[in-house]
């Protein structure tokens, strides 16, 4: 039994199936290979299987989330870690089966842990032009007495070609004045609410604003490594246009496809684990009654410890009424 406080995801047994039997399962794909019966699915199956099997290019958008090269269970299904060379050539045999599938002016994302940053950005660099490194701070992370905690992950950045969309005016960050600049006695890049001062700043490649997903959060599952909803918001944002299909090869719990829905974009996954694609299904059911992103507001990613001024935002959104200053967005600092 779970705490009323409990928000993590269950699905009740009798309804699996039915969740389950929404998903597209790997071979009946070459019966579904146009890019319009993809859109806003997702396939069940081995990810190695699948690619082959779509269409090329259909995807404007990837965001991959491979499993590190770490020993871990997905519920029933390990992972090895291996040898530094041999994990870099896996990382090789995926990437170079997705890159066909992007469309010439597309962005993909690829998550990585330190261990596996340098042989991720190997790989992509051979089929992409790599634009940056993200690095983004986790607040959870076991402590080390012979090495220092782990509290960073990586998200490598690659393009097809130059023509890539980036919308940095979507992905702005809005955060607290701490030593406010005022010009004639007026705010300087900044706005001055009743909950204090803000200023909405372009993003930078180190995120310390993502929150991991924990029991009391709705977005919370019992994946072993699912990614934060505010933090796949970010890269669909700058990286994609509304109507777009997102591409996502390792969909897991369905983060990737939820955050499309939400923010208006299509999408496709791929995912081995069968009760992952169930969990995927009714994160998506529930995202078309609330679209809401825990940390995204009033068109600005805020800093952890908003929380009041982001209810406020969306309550304003949901009422269709004018929003006040704190909700709008505001002067680069």
């Amino acid at each position: 039994m779970k705490s009323e406080r409990n928000k993590t995801l269950s699905v009740p047994p009798e309804q699996a199936a039915d969740y389950l039997g929404r998903c597209i399962p790997v071979p009946a794909l070459p019966a579904a290979r146009g890019a319009a019966a993809l859109s806003d699915a997702v396939i069940h199956g081995d990810t190695f299987a699948a690619l082959p099997l779509l269409p090329r290019p259909f995807a404007a958008l990837a965001v991959c989330d491979p499993p590190y090269n770490l020993a871990k269970d997905f519920h029933g299904g390990a992972f090895r870690a291996m040898p530094p060379e041999e994990y870099e050539a896996y990382t090789e045999s995926w990437i170079s089966l997705v890159a066909p599938l992007l469309l010439p002016d597309a962005s993909i994302y690829v998550c990585c842990d330190w261990r596996s940053s340098s042989a991720v950005e190997r790989a992509l660099r051979r089929h992409f032009i790599v634009k940056n490194r993200i690095t983004w701070q986790r607040e959870k992370g076991r402590g080390a007495r012979r090495n220092w905690k782990n509290a960073m992950e990586d998200i490598w950045f690659a393009v097809k070609s130059e023509r890539y969309v980036f919308h940095v005016e979507d992905v702005k960050c809005r955060r607290r004045v701490v030593a406010p600049y005022r010009a004639d006695g007026m705010p300087k890049d900044w706005e001055e609410t009743a909950d204090g001062k803000f200023r909405n700043t372009f993003p930078s490649n180190f995120w310390d604003d993502i929150s991991i997903p924990y029991w009391s959060m709705p977005e919370n599952t019992a994946h072993p490594t699912q990614k934060p909803e505010k933090l796949v918001a970010k890269l669909i944002l700058a990286s994609s246009d509304a109507g777009d299909l997102v591409f996502d090869p390792f969909l897991g719990s369905g983060t990737t496809a939820v955050v499309a829905k939400k923010l208006g974009r299509r999408f496709c996954g791929i995912e081995q684990n069968a009760e992952y694609c169930v969990w995927a299904q009714r994160r998506l059911e529930l995202a078309a009654a609330d679209a809401s992103i825990q940390g995204y507001a009033g068109g600005v990613f805020w800093e952890r410890n908003t929380a009041a001024l982001q209810k406020r935002c969306r309550r304003q959104e949901s009422g269709g009424g004018t929003k006040n200053a704190e909700c709008m967005g505001g002067a680069e600092s």
